[in-house]
């Protein structure tokens, strides 16, 4: 090898490497879609909507799953869309491409803010009775876990997959271990330190199943939108996925059932061991349910899966936004500099950027030391942000599909429904929208939400526009 060819092998890569396998693909499909919503958010869901929260999470997941199945079809109809922005840029315009990437951005910031309020939830379990972290100690538990998942994503994408798997992998064995646990409770009559015997008439002997009404009902989704965010992560991954004909297929059509199990199942283990009125809306129903039980070594083993729930939430948060700005930095959406390489084929200076704006978040929990509020109105923002992505996403599948009819045709993985499901998840993201005005503290994010519009408008029309019209000049 001559000397010139060594010099270019230890240049920095300008290609994401594919490097996550199926079994990383398959691990982190089921790790996004099982998240903080689910395992902090769900208490005050329950709360809220009581037992129709079974039927919001099914409501939901049938919805995604059309979702995913465009998004599928989509990307594998060009394997040169490395994520949502070039898929958005190509088949709606700069503008969308620009909107998309830095939304879901600032999305993922916001859900590493909500989770640094999750965390310091959980570990408040195990101080004493009445003792609470101070806003400097919140601060410093902040910045350890930023610190901690950037070191993680920093070193290649392959280590990324590889603890993302180990990560999903213990949320996954903790709700089946949840679910067999609490089917042996119900069935062997378990009796409660608090009198209340575990049954499945738990579910519905307290109100019916809409013990709250129309409007609980409707109230609940707004939470139980948040536990979706990350579901469309596999979006992000396509760039990095080896085989993604075969893998991107497998790891979308499996999503429906790892609702029911993960979600409708796991809640209604829950609700049939503790009866729904007495699960507490500020904690973890997994962790509750054995504290109600009498069983405090299972409540500190949930407590810590949990923990680590949130902390792989951050982590799928941080490898997704980087890979934003990298494909907005290619299409000189965002600073060159974000687009640049580590010599491990990691987009390190995206990384650091992300971070240093979660690190906003750690500031943040000293300014908000109530960290229910401060997770709701971090969720609830995102959530808005979601929301729109989601149905760009959509309308991306509506104009591939009159823009390049040919692809479609040659599709093997076509979106069942096609066009008109395409309008019908629309008008369900419209409806999820509209239910966020319901409650006083998602209206107040509702409210400063068109503040970002504001922000991308005049970002794209003074920095991006310019920028493109001088490139288009050379």
């Amino acid at each position: 090898m001559n000397r010139t060819n060594q010099i270019n092998d230890k240049s920095p890569p300008h290609e994401l490497q594919r490097k996550l396998s199926n079994r990383h693909l398959q691990l982190i499909a089921i790790g996004g879609a099982i998240g903080t919503g689910l395992f902090m958010g769900s208490g005050k869901t329950i709360a809220l909507a009581g037992p129709s929260i079974l039927f919001i999470y099914m409501i939901i997941g049938f919805m995604f799953f059309f979702l995913m199945r465009a998004l599928g079809e989509i990307l594998l109809s060009n394997l040169h869309y490395k994520s949502f922005i070039d898929m958005a840029h190509d088949l709606i315009g700069p503008g969308a491409g620009y909107y998309i990437g830095w939304s879901y951005w600032l999305g993922w910031i916001l859900v590493g803010i909500a989770d640094l309020a999750a965390i310091i939830n959980y570990l408040g379990f195990w101080l004493p009775e009445g003792m609470a972290f101070t806003p400097m100690g919140q601060a410093l538990i902040s910045a350890g876990c930023v610190i901690f998942i950037l070191l993680i994503n920093l070193v290649t994408v392959k280590l990324f997959g590889e603890i993302e798997f180990w990560f999903a992998l213990i949320k996954i064995l903790a709700i089946i271990g949840l679910i067999v646990i609490g089917a042996y409770m119900v069935f062997t009559h378990f009796q409660a330190p608090t009198g209340s015997v575990a049954s499945f008439s738990n579910i519905w002997s307290h109100g019916g199943m809409f013990p709250k009404g129309a409007m609980g009902f409707l109230a609940g989704f707004q939470i139980a939108m948040f536990a979706f965010v990350g579901v469309e992560l596999l979006g992000t991954m396509a760039a990095e996925t080896k085989d993604p004909e075969k893998n991107l297929p497998k790891a979308v059509n499996a999503i429906p059932t790892r609702i029911i199990l993960f979600y409708v199942l796991s809640l209604f283990m829950i609700m049939a061991v503790t009866p729904w009125i007495e699960i507490p809306a500020d904690q973890s129903p997994f962790v509750s349910l054995f504290l109600h039980a009498g069983i405090p070594t299972s409540a500190i083993i949930m407590n810590l899966v949990v923990l680590s729930s949130v902390m792989s939430s951050m982590n799928s948060g941080v490898f997704s936004t980087s890979r934003m700005l990298f494909g907005l930095a290619q299409g000189g959406q965002a600073p060159k500099v974000l687009g640049l390489l580590s010599p491990r084929a990691v987009p390190a200076k995206g990384l650091y950027f992300s971070c240093a704006f979660i690190m906003v978040g750690a500031a943040f929990q000293y300014f908000v030391p109530n960290t229910i509020e401060a997770f709701t109105l971090a969720s609830s923002l995102c959530v808005i942000l979601f929301i729109s992505i989601w149905a760009l996403i959509m309308v991306c599948y509506i104009r591939y599909r009159k823009l390049k009819p040919e692809l479609h045709d040659k599709s093997q993985f076509k979106m069942p429904g096609g066009i008109w499901m395409s309008y019908i998840v629309i008008a369900f993201l419209l409806f999820a929208l509209v239910i966020l005005s319901l409650e006083a503290d998602t209206l107040k994010a509702l409210i400063i939400s068109p503040l970002w519009l504001i922000i991308l408008a005049t970002t794209y029309h003074y920095f991006y526009k310019p920028r493109v019209h001088k490139m288009n000049n050379h």
